[in-house]
């Protein structure tokens, strides 16, 4: 299978995590824990087979990166500063990661305000943009001689957007463009870019990015999947399973109290009251659809430095039992969060590449299984949060595309 090409817009800890971890899998180095495609197995004709194998996904070795971000920089530096991965590893995949460097990003402080950036790209308007961004795609296939590309979003979480006047058709949205309307945010440039060429666009961020009917129909028109909002990591992990386990028992949450401590550069930008509601909204969408009511729900996040990529999610449950009687479960989730975005991003980039040779179209719900906040059909469709649930639309789906 020839090469793909992977465009991510945010080239922070999770990209340099995954470009590094690519290639210590590749090397030998590391094992692919946490990856779907590389270790979980489906059921065809009678066989249990990887779903790599099944499905003959691009391999990790087949992976071309590049990336835009708001700081010249390669993934060898950068995965140095995030300290994510120890330095020793980072020296061991030097050669790969310092081999990808970032490009000038579409960046606005008014949609992330706790960032400055000192590398990027000026236009007359966000069309001008958008048209830089696509060049920047068809120089780097020309470059790397690639046909084929996905576009995965690791940037930070922008402000708070709902959808208006401008998101609700394609020419809206382009004549928006054009105007510089304040409700587009640089999330979507990247998406418009992404879908007017044809690549698969994912949304690993809470951001009003694709959910919306201007992306819609483009994704449509150009025949694109589109798929995610906000990576499936930590407390939210956590969270899809447990509810799941007190739903069967028939237990009664009465209240779910989270909080997050972490001190990379996404609790900075979290740390913006703007932004927390953003990735608030994301967070609290889950009890409901898996318990069939709303329990009181409270999610807080705060930035503490010293605790570097390594977060800490802390929760209380409170809920009753036979009789009525009440009782509590806490946990405490000492979890390093890039290490656990890294096998979404790459089995996602695997993934959306294999659904568009596909043809298939528009949102992909079958994919929800990696992201916080499930994307639906239309509009009052109720999503599915529970982890087991999206578990099995997945192997479902990927069985009738074999």
């Amino acid at each position: 299978m020839s090469r793909l090409g992977v465009l991510i817009p945010g080239m922070g800890a999770i990209t340099s995590t995954v470009i590094a971890g690519a290639a210590a899998i590749n090397k030998g180095i590391a094992p692919a824990l946490g990856s779907f495609t590389q270790l979980s197995e489906i059921e065809v004709k009678g066989k249990r087979t990887l779903v790599k194998d099944a499905l003959s996904l691009t391999s990790f070795k087949d992976l071309v990166f590049g990336g835009w971000d708001i700081e010249d920089i390669t993934m060898y530096q950068r995965a140095l500063d995030c300290k994510v991965l120890e330095k020793d590893l980072v020296n061991q995949v030097r050669e790969e990661t310092e081999a990808v460097r970032t490009m000038p990003a579409v960046f606005d402080t008014k949609y992330v305000k706790r960032l400055e950036g000192s590398f990027v790209k000026k236009g007359k308007n966000w069309m001008d943009l958008a048209e830089q961004v696509m060049k920047d795609i068809e120089n780097f296939k020309a470059i790397n001689k690639l046909e084929r590309c996905v576009m995965i979003w690791n940037g930070s979480t922008e402000i708070y957007m709902e959808e208006t006047a401008v998101h609700k058709s394609l020419k809206s949205f382009e004549e928006g463009m054009k105007n510089n309307s304040p409700e587009i945010a640089p999330s979507m440039i990247y998406a418009y870019a992404a879908l007017k060429m044809g690549i698969p666009y994912i949304n690993g961020a809470p951001n009003l990015t694709i959910d919306f009917p201007a992306m819609l129909e483009l994704a449509e028109l150009t025949q694109t999947p589109i798929m995610g909002k906000d990576w499936k990591t930590g407390q939210t992990l956590i969270k899809t399973v447990l509810a799941p386990g007190l739903k069967v028992r028939n237990l009664q949450v009465e209240g779910w109290y989270s909080t997050n401590i972490l001190g990379n550069r996404d609790g900075l930008v979290l740390d913006d009251p703007s932004s927390f509601k953003t990735k608030e909204v994301s967070k609290l969408s889950v009890l409901g659809s898996i318990l069939g009511y709303e329990p009181y729900h409270k999610v807080t996040i705060n930035y503490y430095p010293p605790r570097g990529d390594n977060k800490e999610g802390w929760d209380n449950i409170d809920f009753n039992g036979f009789l009525g009687y009440p009782m509590q479960l806490k946990v405490d989730f000492l979890c390093r969060d890039s290490i656990l975005a890294a096998p979404l991003v790459l089995d996602t980039a695997l993934l959306a590449d294999f659904a568009k040779q596909k043809g298939e179209k528009g949102i992909q719900k079958w994919l929800n299984f990696f992201f916080k906040s499930p994307q639906v059909a239309k509009k009052g469709d109720i999503p599915i949060h529970d982890v087991f649930e999206q578990h099995h639309v997945l192997v479902d789906k990927l069985k009738t595309m074999i």
